[in-house]
């Protein structure tokens, strides 16, 4: 998968802070069938059509442990996503502080200290068990996505006086959610949705 035409799916509304799923520990995988294969599309045409370099489950609503990551395409052009099925840390040392921000708090960034390297466990999308060992971005953006299918955001990592210098920034995206605790992304759009829908 290096080229976005390779792949097929659907561009998914983004959750946005104040929507209650972005605070839920999310569910294992019980089976990696076509359903989620097929989601698992959708997560990463959405990923790449956001400009993110990774995107989680519960970040469009679902609440299930799964993520995506990609943390170079930017920079060299070619998509190679790396897909986390109900991942399990197997170890993190080292310290790093970078600046981060978030699809699903947008507008908002702020240095957040990570382990520089991890080892994590994972299943593929053919269901077989990957063990993958990463260092600086790579690392980050695992840390930082694995926090979202535990109901974790970035500025719950962040010194409380940055913290308190983005309130009125929350409260603004926190004040678009519904009645039901939905807040999408409100820059989605259901013509958005079709342009990568395989026809």
């Amino acid at each position: 998968m290096n080229r976005s035409s390779d792949l097929k799916g659907r561009l998914l509304p983004v959750r946005i802070y104040g929507d209650q799923i972005l605070r839920e520990k999310s569910l294992p995988v019980e089976e990696i069938n076509e359903e989620i294969r097929g989601f698992v599309q959708d997560l990463i045409i959405t990923m790449y059509e956001k400009d993110g370099i990774g995107l989680a489950a519960p970040q469009v609503g679902n609440n299930i442990r799964i993520f995506v990551v990609d943390p170079e395409w930017y920079r060299t052009g070619k998509k190679n996503p790396t897909v986390f099925i109900n991942p399990k840390f197997i170890s993190m040392s080292g310290v790093d502080v970078q600046e981060e921000g978030c699809l699903s708090l947008p507008d908002i960034t702020a240095e957040v200290k990570r382990a520089d390297s991890v080892v994590i466990e994972a299943y593929n999308l053919e269901g077989k068990m990957m063990r993958y060992e990463a260092t600086g971005l790579f690392a980050r953006a695992i840390q930082h996505e694995y926090d979202h299918i535990d109901g974790i955001l970035f500025v719950d990592r962040i010194s409380k006086l940055k913290l308190l210098s983005l309130k009125w920034k929350l409260k603004e995206l926190e004040k678009h959610k519904d009645r039901n605790g939905v807040n999408i992304d409100t820059y989605f759009t259901d013509k958005e949705n079709d342009i990568h829908r395989d026809t």
